[in-house]
């Protein structure tokens, strides 16, 4: 899965430390939801799009190679 966390988080001046805080994670679990490393749950998938002022589909999407 791929995600817009990075791009998004630096647009609302936010680090991974900080993001993390706010939905309740480590830092290192938003490290590697943002190298797709680890798939979120969907409720933490949508805490953290509530975070970043976006929907859920905005953030996370699959690669049709993916599928």
């Amino acid at each position: 899965m791929k995600t817009r966390i990075k791009e998004l988080r630096a647009r609302y001046n936010l680090t991974q430390e900080q993001l993390a805080e706010k939905v309740g994670v480590r830092r290192e679990t938003i490290l590697f939801i943002e190298s797709g490393k680890y798939n979120p749950s969907l409720k933490l998938g949508f805490k953290i799009a509530k975070e970043l002022n976006s929907k859920i589909d905005e953030i996370f999407f699959f690669d049709d190679k993916e599928l």
